[in-house]
């Protein structure tokens, strides 16, 4: 028998105000488009703005329906409107802010299991990691240099 050990490594800064000029920008949208969300279940309420290779930002905000789990988070809507209207772009940067609305979360927020393996679809096809951020409503955020800190076993098409 053997043993892995699999370690993942990110960046925190402490608040969005430490975070390079670009990133904060971004931020900036995915908090605006986070207050937009369409939650009226879980009260639970995300954003998310991409910044691809050709310079152009993508919105998405979470999308809930009454018949679950109808709805789709955030992080999907963004990554396939990207994917719709620019095919050929690559996502180069992503930030996320997730918050409730009764209970304000200062915690940072990552993707759920069925949104890395989303993101990891396209950080595999276009062979270029996705930088993560993530917060909760304020408070720290956390970077990810690439999806594999969040999903080190990653499934993919090779393995099918």
């Amino acid at each position: 028998m053997k043993e892995i050990s699999i370690t993942s490594k990110f960046t925190i800064f402490e608040s969005v105000s430490e975070l390079p000029n670009d990133v904060f920008s971004l931020m900036e949208k995915a908090v605006g488009i986070r207050k937009k969300a369409y939650a009226p279940y879980s009260h639970f309420r995300v954003g998310v703005a991409l910044l691809l290779d050709n310079n152009q930002v993508v919105l998405g905000s979470n999308q809930e329906n009454a018949a679950y789990p109808s709805g789709l988070c955030a992080e999907r809507v963004a990554i396939f409107s990207a994917s719709a209207i620019y095919p050929e772009a690559k996502i180069m940067k992503m930030a996320i802010s997730a918050t409730a609305d009764d209970n304000p979360s200062l915690t940072p927020i990552p993707p759920c299991g069925a949104c890395r393996q989303s993101i990891s679809e396209y950080e595999i096809n276009q062979e270029l990691p996705i930088e993560i951020y993530f917060m909760g409503e304020s408070g720290n955020v956390y970077k990810s240099e690439s999806l594999k800190n969040l999903l080190p076993l990653m499934f993919d098409k090779k393995l099918l």
